[in-house]
């Protein structure tokens, strides 16, 4: 054999076994992502044929505007304040499918700041209602005569500001900006100080607070709410509030438990016209800056009105900016006795500080048997907390917009929502205030996770198993949720045949 041939023997052995070195290793990498695929939520989700086909028009889509996004990278969305892409959201096919898609129930949201600001602003056309102008903000207050109560200024009819105003439209256009964070201005889509966000986020919360307090605006208030999660596509709405009594016009005030009934009141009549909506639970709050005895007076107000109504209370949650407020040690002793008559949805770990008592409170919500961590932003600094989470199957309620928002984090592809979705957490998505920003109910907060946060790869998979944590981690009864499940799987199916035979998303461009 001459030595040209034992070279190309040679050559060929080398390329045979280069080339199995090449299978082997295509293999095992092949094996981690689909191990990492699997682990992941919404991973164990198997597809049936009109899925697949929905799928594949999302994810289409999907890949079209990323890869926009990585060839124009300065332009890149996610990488910005959720205000510098706001207005454009609607565009995106993407968004337009999540839109439409049941996403179940909305287990984290604020009462009082669940509705739009131009939803607010029709309300301000109420008779008799009084506006006082404080340093930065508004404080409203419904009267037959002028209000007694102080004012750094004057107390003036609103319909007189706005009829003298000469542009009714400018005046609400102007006055919008006392409920919502977003203006609208490129001057707004900086990033802020945690500390000065939250004194702007107040200010809001403020003027919202005492415009929905007169029983008539609540009332219709809720119901504008009910309509616009309805719309949004959710079936089912865990709030959180604050007990307080609603006054009637001759400044009479009702006790707090007429709040709850009023919810209760409304949430039916809504069910009537909506057969479909499952229903609204109340996760009762108390304020971080109020003290232990206040604590104790909200805890036996939750018990008496748990046990009239026993369908409307979920449990309790401590509200506040963390960082700052007090921690949930110092109402230890009373959340100690009552854990096993009270369910518990604490805010914990909505923080940027390792080490703080704001941090540490994830330890004492897992402890304390949270059924639900509120955001839980804090959870990747500690893997013992982690895995306690995942034992426990303590679902994590996260509000990704309402971190970008209140300056927790910049980038969202850097939240940590991304690292839960990867190890297969009990997530929920929820959108925290989105009245405060002017957003929609939840779909923006989907949209943002999904495009911003979540892999590349993650598709109508990780969708569905989001929208049907928020079923399984909700505070229904066996029977609620079975319901539920129910309603959630018909629409889920009408909306799968939607998206195969809606024309628009059939572009032969998108590859």
């Amino acid at each position: 054999m001459d030595k040209l041939t034992v070279s190309k023997i040679l050559c060929l052995l080398f390329a045979v076994e280069a080339s199995i070195i090449q299978d082997n290793y295509n293999r095992e990498r092949t094996a981690l992502l689909e191990e990492e695929t699997h682990k992941a939520v919404g991973g164990k989700q198997n597809l049936n044929a009109n899925e697949t086909i929905a799928n594949n028009i999302l994810m289409r889509w999907k890949m079209k505007e990323l890869n926009t996004s990585y060839n124009d990278p300065q332009h890149f969305n996610f990488s910005k304040h959720y205000f510098s892409y706001k207005k454009n959201i609607e565009k995106s096919k993407v968004y337009q499918i999540i839109r439409r898609m049941p996403k179940g129930a909305v287990l984290h949201v604020h009462s009082t700041l669940m509705l739009h600001a131009d939803l607010l602003v029709k309300l301000t056309y109420e008779d008799h209602l009084y506006v006082c102008y404080e340093d930065e903000g508004i404080l409203l207050h419904f009267s037959e005569s002028t209000p007694q109560k102080a004012c750094p200024t004057k107390w003036a009819l609103v319909s007189d500001l706005r009829n003298a105003s000469g542009d009714p439209i400018a005046f609400d256009s102007n006055f919008k900006k006392y409920f919502t964070l977003y203006k609208g201005d490129d001057n707004e889509y900086d990033f802020v100080d945690v500390t000065t966000i939250w004194k702007r986020f107040h200010i809001v919360g403020r003027a919202i607070g005492s415009l929905t307090a007169y029983r008539p605006v609540r009332e219709k208030y809720c119901y504008e709410v009910l309509k616009q999660y309805y719309r949004d596509n959710i079936m089912y709405i865990e709030m959180r509030m604050g007990l307080y009594g609603l006054y009637e016009l001759d400044g009479t005030r009702h006790e707090k438990k007429y709040l709850v009934e009023l919810h209760k009141n409304i949430t039916n009549k809504f069910i009537e016209d909506h057969p479909d909506f499952i229903g609204v639970k109340l996760i009762i709050t108390h304020s971080r800056s109020k003290n232990i005895d206040r604590a104790r007076e909200t805890l036996n107000a939750i018990r008496s009105i748990k046990a009239e109504l026993p369908g409307m209370i979920a449990g309790l949650d401590f509200v506040g900016h963390e960082d700052t407020g007090r921690p949930l040690t110092y109402f230890l002793p009373m959340l100690s006795e009552a854990k096993d008559e009270i369910n518990f949805y604490l805010h914990a770990g909505e923080t940027a500080w390792l080490g703080t008592s704001a941090d540490e409170n994830l330890v004492d919500a897992i402890l304390l048997g949270a059924k639900r961590i509120g955001h839980g932003y804090a959870l990747t600094k500690h893997p013992s907390l982690m895995s306690a989470v995942i034992k426990k199957d303590i679902a994590l309620e996260v509000n990704v917009i309402s971190n970008v928002v209140l300056s927790l984090v910049h980038d969202v592809r850097n939240h940590p929502l991304a690292s839960y979705i990867a190890l297969g957490l009990p997530v929920v998505l929820s959108s925290d205030d989105p009245g405060a920003w002017s957003a929609e109910p939840v779909s923006h907060d989907f949209f943002v996770a999904f495009m911003g946060v979540a892999s590349k790869h993650a598709d109508l998979r990780l969708l569905k198993q989001l929208a049907l944590n928020s079923i399984t981690y909700s505070a229904l009864e066996d029977e609620g949720k079975t319901r539920l499940f129910e309603v959630f799987n018909k629409r889920w199916d009408t909306f799968v045949r939607d998206v195969i035979s809606d024309e628009s998303l059939l572009d032969t461009s998108v590859s």
